[in-house]
């Protein structure tokens, strides 16, 4: 019936009994926080019942007095055994403390109603008072965590006693059992406010942790996939690095989907978008029920998994490859997309989440230098070229202004003539310490990190001043990177350094590649179309190589073909590649274009390509690249000699 009333006063109180589960937990939580203060006062109130009671003699006390040290020795041992078991329910912990309690608070109420109602010797009657009213008093504020607990204990210590005092004989008795009655409420109220603040205090911590997880997660999320993005695949592989078995293989897969920038250019960033989602998709359908699926940025996806051995890794990637590979209908357009995939395992290739992903960065950058969607597994001596490439790369921009930089020329013959009709540039790099670095090791560099740019303005700038001191009729051919031809005001800085070596524009002929034209891009129509009009000439070069499509030789303004040296003297070369080479050379007469054959190295090729209808030659045959003043003297010496033959038939 206690337990009644107080919960009815509770509830009658106006104080919320349905509150947050876990808010509930913790302040149920509370009532076990300090232990230590319970177990004193337990001691102190039996040794002090006890005195009282046998200092009285009376049986009923004793008895009484008894009852409130057995129960606190048992509250004792359920408080300590209760903080070793922390799995155990907010509800199960709670019946606990509620049922001892209010076993505690009854037997004290009970002995001092006994004390003013027995009308025992004055001194204990005072000292079982004062506890039990101090008692009270104290135990609300410390329990109001439970307010169920605590105004319980109040009212089971409070009650009997008034009663007992407002019933006896004694007038002084009598008020002060009407304090004793008007002290309860406002015990009430301090501890319903200690509740209150209590309460609302772990409500805002947990609302606060809330959030705080909440934005965590979204922190960790990428909103448009809804994938791990690069924090969230950073944390979590970092947990679960620790835990992997290193006698089975852990694979980290690294995807950039090729060509994605032309969705996104072509059909807009939202359609971009809606495919980046389907591929996400595609990937968490295709990748183990354990696996990490993170965007890591831009058009790149990263999955991590355990593969059990090599060979069940490379079937996956090949699942997760033919699963991107599948045509996508994005709001009634079509499209196909493909991707790059570079692998690192765990434990061959790195012991930690850092070495991993380098690895497999590595490995990725490996298939888009071998032509795309491939599938790459690292290999150690991708490392050894990282370091050798950033060494090139923290030094290439140093060496413009070393004067490490040269530009050599190569001559392209008249093979009907043998006249020099013309240079290509081609640049060296002589470095102090490592000496000539092949174009191949610093070219592919300089693309990367955008330095081709510089460098390729540079190289255009300085094959024109030489080209300025040479005949007129001889022109100066200059190789052109993509990146040049899409960098801001490209066409400008070209006749700037035109204009500054005082070279005629129709002396210059820039050779661009098939890869070039392949983007359609507008920038790249815009420049040749720029450049062609003041009189600079262009050529197509590496013909034979890429798709050939003859819808380019059409399309822009071209007067030249260099056939790629791999139909010359490559493992290619036979019937097939001189059929090819009298094809191109039988377009190129129709359209009233030259037909460079590259790679000349011997009289026989000279010959062949002669016969099939070539008309200027380049290669070892006739000379290697030369330093500026030798090609002067190469053109000085031809010059000579054409002289001469005219003096002589004179």
């Amino acid at each position: 019936m206690p337990i009644l009333r107080a919960r009815a006063l509770f509830s009658g109180l106006g104080v919320k009994s349905s509150i947050d589960q876990q808010v509930r937990k913790t302040l149920v939580a509370s009532l076990y926080s300090n232990p230590l203060s319970l177990v004193i006062g337990a001691i102190c109130g039996s040794v002090v019942c006890l005195a009282a009671a046998l200092a009285t003699g009376d049986f009923a006390m004793k008895v009484t007095a008894w009852c409130v040290a057995i129960i606190a020795v048992v509250r004792t041992i359920v408080l300590v055994a209760a903080k070793r078991f922390k799995r155990a329910s907010a509800h199960s912990l709670e019946l606990h403390f509620e049922l001892g309690a209010f076993a505690y608070a009854g037997a004290v109420g009970a002995l001092a109603a006994l004390a003013t109602a027995h009308n025992v010797l004055f001194e204990a009657q005072m000292v079982i008072v004062a506890f039990a009213v101090s008692y009270a008093t104290a135990i609300a504020p410390r329990n109001a965590g439970r307010p169920v607990i605590a105004l319980g204990q109040l009212l089971l210590v409070l009650a009997p006693l008034s009663v007992a005092q407002l019933t006896s004989d004694e007038p002084l008795i009598q008020l002060l059992g009407v304090a004793t009655l008007l002290h309860i409420p406002s015990v009430i109220s301090i501890a319903l406010n200690v509740y209150r603040s209590l309460r609302n205090s772990i409500a805002a911590a947990e609302t606060s942790s809330r959030l705080a997880e909440k934005m965590q997660v979204l922190a960790r999320s990428d909103v448009v996939t809804g994938l791990l993005n690069r924090a969230g695949l950073n944390h979590h592989l970092l947990d679960r690095m620790p835990t992997l078995d290193p006698t089975r293989t852990f694979a980290l897969f690294w995807m950039d989907l090729d060509r994605f920038k032309e969705v996104n250019d072509s059909l807009g960033h939202q359609t971009g978008d809606k495919l980046l989602a389907e591929v996400a998709s595609r990937l968490k359908a295709a990748a183990p029920a354990n696996a990490t699926v993170a965007r890591f940025g831009g058009d790149e996806f990263i999955v991590a998994c355990e593969t059990g051995d090599r060979n069940q890794t490379e079937l996956l990637a090949k699942r997760m490859m033919e699963e991107i590979g599948r045509p996508i209908r994005i709001d009634g357009d079509r499209l196909e997309i493909a991707a790059s995939m570079g692998i690192a395992l765990y434990p061959e290739d790195g012991q930690d989440f850092d070495t991993l992903m380098q690895g497999a960065d590595l490995a990725l950058y490996r298939s888009k230098v071998n032509g795309r969607q491939q599938v790459t597994f690292f290999d150690p001596s991708m490392t050894r070229n990282l370091v050798r490439r950033r060494e090139i790369e923290s030094e290439l921009r140093l060496a413009l202004q070393r004067d490490e930089l040269s530009i050599f020329f190569q001559p392209l013959i008249d093979l009907e003539s043998g006249r020099i009709r013309s240079f290509e540039a081609l640049v060296r790099w002589f470095h102090p310490e490592k000496g000539e670095l092949r174009p191949d090791e610093f070219i592919p560099v300089a693309e990367e990190t955008g330095a081709i740019i510089t460098l390729g303005n540079w190289i255009t700038a300085q094959a024109a001043k030489a080209a300025a001191q040479w005949p007129e009729d001889v022109t100066i051919a200059v190789n052109l990177s993509p990146l040049q031809i899409k960098a801001p005001g490209a066409a400008m800085a070209i006749l700037s350094a035109l204009r500054e070596a005082r070279l005629d524009p129709s002396r210059l002929e820039l050779e661009i590649t098939e890869t070039v034209l392949l983007d359609h891009s507008q920038n790249t129509e815009t420049f040749i179309n720029e450049l062609a009009e003041a009189g600079v000439r262009f050529a197509l070069d590496d013909f034979g190589t890429g798709y050939s499509s003859l819808g380019y030789l059409n399309k822009y303004p071209f007067s030249k073909i260099k056939v790629d040296r791999s139909f010359i003297s490559g493992i290619n070369q036979g019937k097939k590649s001189d059929a090819i080479i009298r094809a191109v050379s039988g377009m190129g007469q129709t359209l009233g274009m030259e037909i460079v054959a590259e790679g000349l190295e011997t009289i026989e090729q000279v010959r062949a390509v002669s016969e099939a209808g070539c008309t200027l030659g380049q290669g070892y045959y006739f000379s290697r690249p030369v330093p500026d003043y030798l090609a002067a003297m190469l053109l000085a010496k031809e010059r000579e000699k054409t002289a001469a033959k005219i003096r002589k038939r004179a």
